[in-house]
């Protein structure tokens, strides 16, 4: 088909477990759907845009867990926080090549991953009050960030993880 010119990843799972209730089995889930899948799919992306001789931009799809703490989530924290310092060295060893690696660290998106948690009245307050914008995000809300940074726009943002998050993380 041409190539392969941009590459999303934006696959992922979350699992709410306190701390001490984490076990193996959701920690390995998490980390090998969020980080594992997403660095061995930027990887086989990146040989072929390397061979392909022509650059590329690959967006990898974090939150803005990967910068701020989030109780119930130390695996999916952990896993976001991995793939942003990830996305950060292919930066460097692919910037070379032209292929140009950033992430996008939305908020809370109301999906149906986030649906459940979101409907529970505690934590809905407890997000809205980190929330700067005092709403949930909708996956349009992230199309834009994702559009700039696959655009001729992002052609000197490189390693960079924008965040989509309501100004959660300006705190």
């Amino acid at each position: 088909m041409g190539g392969i010119d941009i590459l999303v990843n934006n696959a992922g799972i979350n699992i709410p477990q306190d701390a001490l209730d984490v076990t193996e089995e959701s920690w390995d889930a998490i980390m090998n759907i969020n980080l594992k899948g997403a660095f061995f799919m930027a990887q086989a992306v990146g040989q072929i845009m390397i061979r392909q001789a022509r650059g590329g931009r690959i967006i990898n799809v974090t939150s803005q867990t990967g910068s701020v703490a989030l109780i119930k989530r130390a695996a999916y924290c952990a896993s976001k926080a991995g793939l942003n310092l990830v996305t950060k060295v292919l930066a460097l060893e692919w910037g070379s090549y032209g292929i140009l690696v950033n992430a996008v660290a939305p908020t809370f998106i109301e999906t149906e991953l986030s649906k459940g948690f979101l409907a529970d009245p505690e934590f809905r307050q407890y997000a809205l009050s980190k929330n700067v914008l005092k709403r949930f995000g909708h996956a349009d809300d992230v199309t834009g960030a994702v559009l700039y940074l696959a655009s001729p726009a992002a052609s000197l943002v490189t390693g960079h993880v924008l965040a989509v998050d309501a100004g959660w993380t300006a705190q």
